[in-house]
């Protein structure tokens, strides 16, 4: 399966859009893509995994790596996930303690009015 990236602006957060499978052959164009947000100016940034369908270790490593770049940068990083089987993977290697996960865009941005339910 293919890797789709796509970008937008939410509030003063840029989300970057993924879908498809992050894997060994896909995780250089994700990586490349983040470095290029970061390199540009972005210091906040949201991955939305939404419409992943496949993360492997080396995708994770990309994510790691942003995180890292960004927090250099002084900037922040997140993810929205709510996919069970990826959530999964978050916990299973602890990475669920390293990223702040978020169910939606609008709360990892901070955006709209629904706030959390009681």
């Amino acid at each position: 399966m293919e890797l789709s990236l796509a970008t937008r602006t939410v509030a003063d957060h840029t989300v970057l859009e993924v879908g498809g499978e992050v894997d060994v052959y896909t995780a250089p164009r994700l990586r490349e893509r983040l470095v290029e947000l970061v390199d540009g100016g972005a210091r906040n940034v949201v991955v939305d995994l939404g419409r992943v369908d496949f993360l492997d270790s080396t995708g994770l490593g990309v994510l790691v790596g942003a995180l890292k770049r960004l927090r250099a940068a002084g900037g922040t990083f997140g993810l929205v996930c709510a996919k069970e089987p990826l959530l999964k993977i978050f916990r299973i290697t602890a990475l669920d303690q390293v990223f702040p996960i978020h169910p939606s865009i609008d709360s990892a941005t901070g955006s709209g009015s629904a706030g959390a339910s009681a």
